[in-house]
């Protein structure tokens, strides 16, 4: 099933370069995952609710955000920053309608595939055709995790099926404006790779699901909510076990020896000193054209992680700002408070779920063949209630990721300081090529910016840091003093 983009963008603290945050666009904190692998993060938000969600959101790896070539030019060669600062993010009159039209394009799957998303739901609730797969588990065995073991990957696989013509057109989409070029053979690949992934961790959490359901029918809610914590935590520490699963990274000390060094130097400016053993490149290039760079992983599994398409176009200087940027999501602790921030909109949808499935059932669970909250078949009443609350909750979920995305932007340019000549100019310029490349929209309204961006538009990051000189001025850094 299509849950709504907006509730995969949970995830907070995420990668340097997505913009925008609408279901197709972008996913996760500020890089988000290309639509290459949109498939496997939203099967995975679907399974057992916004908890699966939470855990999926972080485990699974960012294909990040999509990128726009003209067809006709080739990929240039990283160019230095100019000596001039740039005013401000401006396209080509050219690629300025081809970032509206891709906006545009973005925008209307987006909300076609709530729309669907939400049909989908229904009419599978008036077939009643999770009662036949609660019916054939409870055939097979007396043992509840055995039914849960057949009726959770029936019931998702089924969704996932129903659901791959939205996510075949956002693939199609994605190749259109070339911001991916991964064949449709490697992006089924992935698809099904996306899908094992959630068949597994959804048989897990359901069955947790309906365990605490049958022993605390009044408080289920919070003891989930309990449970759900530390797993929230482990999907974190995983995270750079299941990326190797896509894509491929190479030490950077073996690739990129200089620009290792000189990161793994930031990177003990910061506090948080990451050695070059765990400093990577990865390969984004075999599917994608978009720039992006990220910090994965808790405590010993942590890790800087820069695509190798982010080496070819930008400058080293420029990788060592973007890189400066997601050092400040840890050092400024948004991978803790993204993670408070999750557990607490978590529970708040386990409460309002209690609440809200008592009151369905009671009117239409005869209808649906449903014989209560602890039945089976009530998951896909479950993920209708998840797919409404993410929809809903969208603007403040951006809110949210926008402020920490500035206050990232801020890090980069103190961390840098010193370390990189005229590094307001090099950043500035670094944000240029990133929205020429992922063909950002240069003037997105009020309400686009609301609803669909999850970190400032370009133009703001710009100004922003042409503006922020606390040096001249002789007041001290807030962040790295």
């Amino acid at each position: 099933m299509t849950v709504p983009g907006a509730l995969a963008r949970v995830r907070l603290v995420g990668s340097y370069s997505a913009h925008c945050a609408g279901g197709f666009s972008c996913w996760s904190g500020i890089a988000g995952r290309s639509r290459v692998n949109r498939r496997v993060v939203r099967t995975a938000a679907s399974l057992t609710g916004l908890f699966l969600l939470l855990v999926t959101g972080m485990i699974l790896p960012r294909a990040g955000k999509a990128q726009q070539q003209a067809p006709e030019s080739s990929q240039p060669p990283p160019t230095a920053p100019p000596s001039s600062q740039v005013q401000g993010y401006t396209l080509t009159p050219g690629q300025e309608a081809q970032a509206i039209a891709y906006a545009r394009a973005r925008h209307d799957l987006y909300f076609l595939d709530t729309a669907y998303g939400f049909l989908l739901l229904v009419l599978l609730l008036q077939l009643r055709v999770a009662p036949v797969y609660r019916d054939w588990a409870v055939s097979a065995s007396s043992s509840r995790f055995v039914q849960t073991l057949v009726f959770a990957p029936l019931f998702l696989l089924t969704i996932d099926a129903l659901s791959l013509p939205t996510a075949i057109w956002g693939h199609r989409l994605a190749l259109k404006y070339q911001e991916s070029i991964q064949g449709w053979g490697s992006w089924l690949v992935d698809w099904a790779k996306g899908e094992a992934i959630e068949v597994v961790i959804g048989v897990l959490v359901i069955w947790i699901l309906y365990a605490a359901i049958r022993e605390s029918p009044r408080r289920w809610w919070l003891y989930f909510w309990l449970i759900a914590i530390p797993l929230i935590v482990l999907g974190a520490i995983a995270e750079p076990l299941v990326e190797p699963w896509f894509y491929k990274f190479t030490p950077m000390a073996d690739s990129q020896p200089h620009l290792a060094a000189r990161i793994e130097q930031m990177t003990v400016r910061a506090g948080a000193e990451i050695p070059e053993s765990r400093i990577f490149e990865m390969y984004a290039s075999s599917k994608l054209r978009a720039l992006n760079a990220y910090v994965s992983g808790l405590s010993a599994s942590k890790r800087v992680v820069v695509w190798d398409t982010t080496i070819d176009r930008m400058t080293e200087d420029e990788v060592l700002f973007v890189t400066g940027h997601e050092m400040g999501h840890y050092v400024l602790g948004h991978v803790r408070d993204g993670i408070l921030f999750s557990c607490a909109v978590l529970l708040a949808f386990l409460f309002l779920a209690f609440r809200l499935l008592h009151w369905m059932l009671a009117r239409w669970g005869e209808t649906w063949s449903i014989r209560g909250v602890d039945d089976l078949a009530s998951l896909p009443v479950f993920i209708l209630l998840l797919t409404a609350f993410g929809f809903l909750f969208t603007p403040i979920s951006n809110a949210y990721s926008r402020h920490l995305e500035h206050q990232a932007d801020q890090y980069g340019l103190e961390v840098v300081h010193g370390l990189v000549p005229d590094a307001p100019v090099v950043a500035a310029h670094a944000f240029q090529v990133l929205g020429e490349v992922d063909l950002e929209e240069p003037n997105p309204s009020t309400p686009v910016k609301i609803w669909f961006y999850n970190h400032p538009p370009l133009d703001e990051r710009m100004r922003f840091a042409q503006t922020y000189d606390p040096w001249s001025q002789g007041r001290t850094p807030e962040f790295v003093k």
